[in-house]
């Protein structure tokens, strides 16, 4: 399609196709044919897509076993992502990773993982070879607020700012730990301060204002890839649906359906979309159906794996 006239349009674009991908995905989910988990990002999209923007194909983006919307935004393939879904052999993994390990080498998508918080040091591994290798590339790498519980997220963000390497770390604050609540498991809602004592840039944002938290991480993107090390970013935001799956769970108790309504209100899907004229908006969300009804096409009409590759990319050659 034509060139978008405007960054919102642009953005709407990016967080447009993450949520159709998402739908699609939560509709076919249900039928089996999908052979791995799915951990949707619904609600969630305008994070990654604000951020990623700003990076060159050059670049790396880490992201969660939520992360189909890390994987779009840096230029992932939507067929490998659906045919990988589906357990295909022309999925971006081969059919032999699904929905949690999304990767895409080529560009710059690091290979993501179902283990909470394993990316963090992977992403910095990154930044540290970038570093050493005299070149201007800069690492993000996304996590949720889990995952900044574990020890590899204090002692990542240290030696990154000991070495002051090319990442930026943003924090999806949905305050949900699978079903633990935020508010059960910190003593004190003070990640950014925390953050802030390592001696580098933190900032928070507590609402979904998308181009405010695309400029800031324009800017600051900007200037680790100028040697200025690393920076962090917590982003407030809402998981619509349940920790794994395509449903709803405000019924469960841990959760509730207010917060959720609050959330839905703001959905930034909607709120981009209403920026754009009728036209270009159409155009977008048409592109976008036929992109991703193709890629559907492309998944049940590609091939499993033979059996003969079963122990393919399990020793190097």
């Amino acid at each position: 399609m034509a060139p978008y006239s405007s960054i919102e349009a642009r953005l709407y674009a990016s967080i447009a196709l993450t949520r159709r991908v998402e739908e699609i995905i939560a509709d076919i989910y249900p039928s089996d044919k999908i052979k791995s988990p799915v951990h949707l990002a619904i609600g969630q999209e305008y994070i990654a897509s604000s951020v990623i923007d700003h990076l060159r194909e050059s670049d790396f983006a880490a992201g969660t076993y939520r992360g189909h919307g890390v994987y779009l935004s840096k230029g992932g393939d939507v067929n490998a992502l659906m045919a990988e879904l589906y357990g295909k052999k022309t999925g971006c993994a081969k059919g032999r990773a699904g929905s949690m390990h999304l990767v895409d080498s080529s560009k710059g998508v690091v290979g993501m993982s179902a283990v909470v918080g394993t990316g963090i040091p992977v992403a910095v591994g990154h930044a540290l070879a970038i570093k050493q290798q005299g070149r201007d590339d800069v690492v993000v790498v996304f996590m949720g607020d889990g995952a900044t519980e574990e020890g590899c997220f204090s002692e990542s963000i240290n030696f990154a700012a000991l070495q002051k390497l090319p990442i930026l770390f943003v924090v999806e604050n949905n305050r949900l730990a699978i079903h633990e609540p935020l508010t059960k498991r910190w003593a004190a809602d003070t990640l950014t301060e925390r953050v802030a004592t390592y001696g580098i840039p933190a900032k928070r944002f507590k609402e979904p204002d998308v181009l405010a938290i695309h400029a800031h991480a324009g800017d600051l993107i900007d200037t680790i890839r100028k040697g200025a090390g690393p920076a962090f970013m917590e982003c407030h935001t809402h998981r619509w649906f349940e920790h794994v799956g395509p449903n709803e769970d405000y019924d469960q108790g841990y959760r509730s359906l207010e917060e959720g309504k609050e959330w839905r209100a703001k959905d930034v899907y909607v709120t981009l979309g209403k920026q754009l004229s009728k036209d270009e908006k159409y155009r977008i969300d048409k592109s976008i159906e036929e992109q991703v009804m193709a890629a559907v096409e492309f998944a049940e009409n590609s091939s499993f794996p033979s059996p003969e590759e079963l122990y393919d990319y399990v020793y190097a050659n």
